[in-house]
């Protein structure tokens, strides 16, 4: 069990860093249209009366605070994204109870631990023979201002283990109820790399597209390409 008294605090500091979604997933306009709490309650309101699909693009609205989402910020829909369509099956950090923001350092690492993570998951879908996956690139600016470093732990420390994330998901959730921001840890999937668990998008100062990504998968993910320019 890693102690939050073991890592560092990491000062403030303006970082960019990357990080891509599944293009078939546009940005939630409700939350790119207002400017803060107040108006996003007003238009919530309004739009729940006439759009019946409201709820499935908001996601669960109740898991993040309106005072946590970044109003005003250029993508605030993809800053608020994870925190309001959870997985609920976890994550290397969150064991599916609440959302984290996943960046990393490099948009190659970014490609690297999607990579996986989509080698993964389709290989449990039979008789998929053929398919392509675009993804959308964003490149965030972020504050690592009260968040904590495990980038000095070692790869051999359980957190890092490629496949079991009991150890690591106990340390996002201790990192959470902290009250810190996130958790910069070195990449699993591509060593040498940095990434970074943000527990909350208030750190976020925009995040913005960068370009698009297709994944062919042909019994396992057989390549990676750039397709587009934002």
């Amino acid at each position: 069990m890693v102690n939050l008294s073991q890592l560092a605090d990491l000062n403030s500091e303006q970082l960019q860093a990357y990080r891509l979604v599944n293009s078939k997933f546009p940005p939630i306009a409700l939350f790119d249209d207002v400017a803060n709490p107040e108006e996003f309650e007003a238009l919530y309101q309004i739009q729940a009366l006439t759009n019946p699909r409201l709820q499935n693009e908001v996601g669960r609205i109740e898991l993040i605070p309106r005072s946590e989402i970044p109003f005003g910020v250029p993508g605030c829909s993809y800053a608020t994204a994870p925190f309001t369509h959870v997985n609920p099956e976890g994550s290397r950090f969150s064991n599916g109870s609440f959302g984290v923001l996943y960046l990393a350092a490099t948009m190659e690492a970014a490609l690297a631990e999607v990579h996986h993570h989509q080698d993964k998951y389709w290989s449990n879908i039979q008789s998929l023979n053929y398919e392509r996956f675009v993804f959308r690139g964003l490149s965030c600016s972020f504050d690592e201002h009260s968040m904590k470093d495990a980038t000095s732990l070692p790869m051999s420390n359980p957190i890092y283990d490629p496949d079991d994330y009991t150890h690591s998901r106990s340390l996002g959730k201790i990192v959470k109820d902290a009250g810190h921001k996130g958790l910069r840890y070195n990449s699993v999937r591509l060593q040498g790399n940095y990434c970074w668990a943000l527990m909350s998008p208030t750190p976020v100062s925009s995040i913005v597209q960068t370009a698009h990504y297709e994944m062919i998968w042909n019994g396992h993910i057989t390549g990676v390409n750039k397709i587009s320019e934002a």
